[in-house]
């Protein structure tokens, strides 16, 4: 089973058609609500371009996780002084710590179901009380074929994400959606 979800087949194309502009002003004022030199750990981090940058730049330490070998590798030459683990997310040794923050960027919906719940959980466990977790997936509950990969990408939806992050000891704070068009849910850990 491919654990890239379809991403490593297409890393090349992904480098190069992944813009650095959508969605960095909504990172960029969700970071600067975390305290100065906080550890963030990026889901699905890619090749860390824009989001990891984003965070880099306001002073904070990010960890990347990502399936794709080539992804990973990439990130590693863009931040060769951040960590970074190629893994599945939901298998990943990095939750076996705790992070100030945790954010996955396009990530979320296109893991399984069952692969979802289990990232939210461990999202959780991996956050000390105050700590916040910031994703994207579309508000309503849907089902697509993702147009890079060609494999299955599922929204919960609003409701059931609200849900899962309230069972895990998580508090739903805000969702929006920034100029691209990408809803997004940020909670905190209570």
């Amino acid at each position: 089973m491919d654990k890239s979800n379809g991403y490593e087949d297409i890393a090349a194309r992904f480098i190069q058609s992944r813009t650095k502009t959508i969605g960095t002003s909504s990172v960029q004022l969700w970071a600067r609500t975390l305290p100065p030199k906080a550890t963030v750990l990026d889901l699905g981090c890619g090749t860390g371009l824009p989001v990891s940058e984003v965070l880099m730049n306001e002073g904070l330490e990010v960890y990347g996780i990502d399936a794709s070998p080539t992804l990973a590798q990439a990130f590693h030459l863009n931040f060769p002084h951040s960590p970074v683990a190629c893994e599945a997310v939901e298998e990943s040794l990095f939750f076996d710590r705790q992070f100030d923050a945790i954010i996955a960027w396009g990530l979320l919906f296109v893991l399984t179901v069952d692969s979802q719940q289990i990232v939210i959980r461990k999202v959780a466990k991996a956050l000390p009380s105050g700590g916040k977790f910031l994703f994207t997936s579309p508000s309503q509950a849907v089902s697509w074929k993702d147009a890079l990969t060609a494999c299955n990408s599922t929204s919960l939806g609003a409701q059931k994400y609200k849900a899962l992050l309230s069972a895990s000891g998580l508090r739903l704070l805000e969702e929006f959606d920034d100029e691209g068009g990408n809803h997004y849910f940020s909670a905190i850990k209570i």
